[in-house]
């Protein structure tokens, strides 16, 4: 498979975009030993299926949709939903965003009564194996024509169907690209001629020059603290490749001591223990963190998914360049291919079974996959969709989408995603101990025993179904 351009997690907390997308980077695919079946849909109103009306969304019917807030927001789905109100007779559409899905929705689910479409994303997000089995397969949205008249399959960027299938259902319809990657203001490094750094063993260095001119190399939020988990395990994969995913994937014993990740680790905590990361952003809210490296320029490096930009862009300093980079190696000897990558489908939207409207939020998704719903995101929040087609050459003007097409140039098929921490929803139990460490308050063995010990207590206990990746 091989990625397309055009123009991503959540990533832990939020999801973003990039220029094309494949997730199968060295065979990396997702198969099932054990998901949950389908849910039975309920029976709802019904209305008349015709070709702008494939779902049979009844005249006159609500739709309930709850979006995560994060780096996007909501209005992309709330423009949507205007568009749907127009060709949808008397349907009205509310659009709830949360920060909160899984407190807020959980109790939703157990009562019976769940929104009609949902974005669920961010660190709160419901954690899937719990929910698999009450979800409504999607294929109908992709073998559907959108607004223009073309099948939604054929309008797509390859991977999208695999990002989002569990077992045998595609549950998720993850609607943004995002490129995980190291950012940087371009400007600032050409001022002070610094190199963008290759790998974990040009830190130390970069971290030096850093400090001589009273910055940091790192700022970290409280609320993202595990980004630089992702940091970490992306450049351990990127390093070792399979070797390394599948054992974190797959919640093997002594996965966190595997000697790469050990070895990043370790200079991680150097860097750290030299002055090179912020202290005291275990206190800090996380986009006042992010201000302080995009706005203050306090800071020289930012690991994100591609939605930063967006999520930032009215706290960036003017004339900041933003660019990024794949993450990185440990070294030189990285057995992937150079420019390999994690990018992926995100902000992964599902139609609960039992909810009222289940055919309301069907014909939302449809809505927003018309190429004037992704058009119009891909302008506005200066990120691509899975929607083919919608991103110029230039990037609407944005440094940072336009290195999100090199990046991804690059990598080619060699891309690849991690699952596990939203498939058990490990992130809110991984995100005290980050801000430990990175706050400098952990070494690396305490850091690694309490990583470990989450992924241990999910492997041991047989009430959660797993799903083996692979």
């Amino acid at each position: 498979m091989e990625i397309n351009e055009a123009s991503i997690s959540r990533r832990n907390l939020l999801r973003g975009a990039a220029a094309a997308a494949v997730l199968l980077p060295f065979g990396m695919t997702l198969a099932s030993c054990a998901a949950p079946g389908g849910g039975t849909s309920n029976s709802g109103p019904a209305g008349e299926v015709t070709d702008t009306n494939p779902f049979g969304v009844a005249a006159d019917s609500k739709v309930d949709a709850v979006i995560f807030n994060g780096g996007y927001g909501v209005d992309y789905v709330e423009n949507a939903a205007k568009l749907m109100e127009k060709t949808q007779d008397g349907v009205t559409v509310k659009v709830s965003p949360s920060t909160k899905i899984a407190q807020e929705l959980q109790p939703r689910f157990v009562g019976g009564n769940p929104p009609d479409l949902i974005d669920n994303s961010g660190a709160n997000q419901i954690g899937w194996n719990t929910i698999l089995d009450q979800l409504e397969d999607l294929s109908d949205v992709l073998a559907a024509n959108n607004l223009e008249g073309e099948k939604i399959s054929d309008t797509l960027f390859g991977g999208v169907e695999a990002s989002g299938t569990y077992g045998d259902k595609f549950a998720a319809l993850n609607y943004v690209m995002t490129v995980y990657g190291l950012w940087y203001s371009s400007s600032l490094f050409e001022e002070n001629g610094w190199d963008v750094p290759t790998s974990w063993e040009d830190l130390k260095d970069l971290g030096a020059k850093a400090k001589a001119k009273d910055k940091y190399l790192f700022v970290f939020g409280k609320e993202a603290a595990t980004y630089y988990q992702t940091f970490v395990l992306d450049s351990a994969i990127i390093q070792g490749g399979d070797d390394v995913r599948l054992p974190i994937e797959n919640l093997a014993e002594d996965a966190w001591s595997n000697p790469i990740i050990q070895d990043i680790l370790n200079i991680f905590h150097e860097l750290i223990q030299a002055g090179y990361v912020k202290p005291g952003g275990s206190g800090t809210q996380f986009t006042e963190a992010q201000a302080q490296w995009s706005n203050d320029q306090e800071s020289l490096l930012y690991p994100s998914g591609s939605w930063i930009e967006n999520e930032m862009k009215s706290q960036t300093a003017e004339g900041f360049a933003m660019k990024g980079i794949a993450e990185l190696p440990l070294n030189g000897n990285q057995t992937t291919p150079k420019g390999t990558l994690r990018a992926e489908a995100g902000e992964p939207f599902i139609v609960p079974s039992k909810a009222k409207n289940p055919a309301g939020g069907k014909e939302l998704l449809r809505v927003m996959l018309s190429k004037e719903s992704a058009t119009a995101f891909a302008k506005e929040k200066l990120a691509p969709t899975i929607v083919k087609g919608t991103v110029p050459a230039d990037g609407f003007g944005s440094t940072a989408l336009v290195s999100q097409s090199e990046m991804l140039e690059a990598a080619g098929s060699n891309v690849f995603t991690i699952k596990s921490t939203s498939l058990y929803g490990m992130n809110s139990d991984q995100l005290p101990i980050w801000n430990s460490f990175l706050d400098g308050k952990m070494d690396v063995a305490t850091l690694t025993k309490q990583l470990q010990a989450i992924v241990d207590k999910i492997r041991n206990d047989d009430s959660i179904t797993k799903i083996e990746i692979k």
